[in-house]
C-alpha cells in the first residue's frame, strides 16, 4: 500500500483543480493509511458568535479524504463524495485552526471508506467526527 501523490503533489493538485478553496487547506501528513489537514480559519469560516461553521468543519472533512484517496490512486479528479454522516460532538476553541486525520478504512475498485476526526489546534478533544464514501470512476 504505497502512497502516489505526495503533500507537495496534493496541494499542487488542489491549487489546479480547486484554485477557490486551495489556499483554505494545508497538508501536514501523508501516509498510506491516514493523513492529517489543516483548515486555515479565517473570517469566512466563522459562523455568528465567532465559531467555526459547520459547513467550513464539513469542508474539511470532505477534503481530508477526498486527499487521501487522491494519494492512494493518483490524481483521480472525478472521484465524488456519495455519503458523508457527520456528528458534530462540542464548540471548536476561538482563533485556532482545524486539524482533520482522515482515515482511509477501505479502498475498492468503485468505493472508498473512511473517516475524519476534527479537532482544533493544540487540543486532543474531538470537535467532529465525519464518516465517508467517495464514488471513484471506472479506469479506461
Amino acid at each position: 500500500m504505497s502512497v502516489k501523490m505526495d503533500g507537495p503533489a496534493l496541494e499542487g493538485f488542489l491549487q489546479e483543480a480547486f484554485p477557490q478553496v486551495a489556499e483554505d487547506f494545508r497538508i501536514e501528513e501523508v501516509a498510506a493509511e491516514q493523513m492529517r489537514v489543516r483548515l486555515v480559519i479565517t473570517e469566512k469560516h466563522l459562523r455568528p458568535g465567532g465559531t467555526v461553521s459547520g459547513p467550513s468543519m464539513f469542508a474539511l472533512a470532505d477534503v481530508a479524504l477526498y486527499l487521501m484517496v487522491l494519494a492512494r490512486l493518483g490524481p483521480v479528479a472525478l472521484a465524488v463524495t456519495t455519503n458523508c454522516n457527520i456528528d458534530f460532538m462540542r464548540k471548536p476553541a476561538a482563533g485556532k485552526d482545524l486539524i482533520g486525520e482522515a482515515r482511509l478504512l477501505k479502498l475498492g475498485r468503485s468505493l472508498a471508506v473512511g473517516d475524519v476526526l476534527i479537532r482544533s489546534e493544540g487540543s486532543k478533544a474531538v470537535v467532529a467526527r465525519a464518516s465517508l464514501t467517495y464514488s471513484i470512476p471506472p479506469s479506461n
